[in-house]
C-alpha cells in the first residue's frame, strides 16, 4: 500500500538510500489512472461534492487556486486535513505552471477539480502536460531551494499519481483521508 508507512516502496516515492538523483539514479515515474490507484488503495471516487475551475498556467494562479479552493473545502474538511489539502494543492499547481506546456505558452491554463466524499478529498490538476519530463517525487539536497513538493504529496497525502490524455494532457492527482 502506498502510504506514509511505505513511503519508500510506493512508485514515485522517495527514493531509497543510495539512488535518485543525488546517486545518479532517477526515481520512476507514476503513470496511474485515478480509477486504477483508487481501487488499489481500496477508495472511492468522491462524490457528489465536485468543483472544478480554471486558472491562467501562471505563479498568480498558485495563490488563487488555493484561495478558491478554501471555498469549498472550508465548510467539508477541517484543519490539519484542510491545511495539508491545501499545502498539496500549492505544490502541485506550482509544478504545473513551473514545469507544464501550458506555464511556457501563452495563454495556458490550468484546471483544478476537487471533490469531497465522506472519507477523503480527491484533488486533480491538469495542465497541458510536458514533452521531456513526467512528475516525480525526489529526494533533494537539504540546502536546495527547491524540489521538494511532489515529496511533500508522496508523504501527505493517502495516495497521489498522474496520467496523461492526448486531449485534456496532464492530471496530477492525490487523495488525502478526512
Amino acid at each position: 500500500m502506498c502510504d506514509r508507512e511505505n513511503a519508500l516502496s510506493c512508485p514515485g516515492g522517495p527514493a531509497a538510500p543510495g539512488t535518485g538523483p543525488a546517486a545518479g539514479v532517477a526515481a520512476p515515474a507514476v503513470v496511474v489512472r485515478p480509477d486504477e490507484q483508487v481501487l488499489r488503495h481500496g477508495g472511492e471516487m468522491p462524490g457528489p461534492d465536485v468543483w472544478s475551475a480554471d486558472f491562467p498556467a501562471g505563479v498568480a494562479s498558485v495563490p488563487a487556486a488555493r484561495a478558491w479552493a478554501r471555498g469549498p473545502l472550508g465548510t467539508r474538511v477541517v484543519p490539519p486535513a484542510l491545511d495539508d489539502v491545501l499545502l498539496l494543492l500549492s505544490e502541485v499547481v506550482t509544478n504545473a505552471v513551473t514545469y507544464s506546456a501550458s506555464g511556457s505558452t501563452a495563454g495556458g491554463r490550468v484546471t483544478v477539480r476537487v471533490a469531497v466524499s465522506s472519507r477523503l478529498v480527491h484533488v486533480e490538476v491538469t495542465d497541458a502536460g510536458s514533452a521531456t519530463s513526467a512528475p516525480v517525487a525526489r529526494v533533494v539536497e537539504a540546502d536546495s531551494e527547491g524540489g521538494r513538493g511532489l515529496w511533500l504529496v508522496n508523504v501527505i497525502a493517502t495516495a497521489w499519481g498522474s496520467h496523461h490524455d492526448a486531449e485534456s494532457g496532464r492530471t496530477v492527482w492525490f487523495q488525502s483521508a478526512l
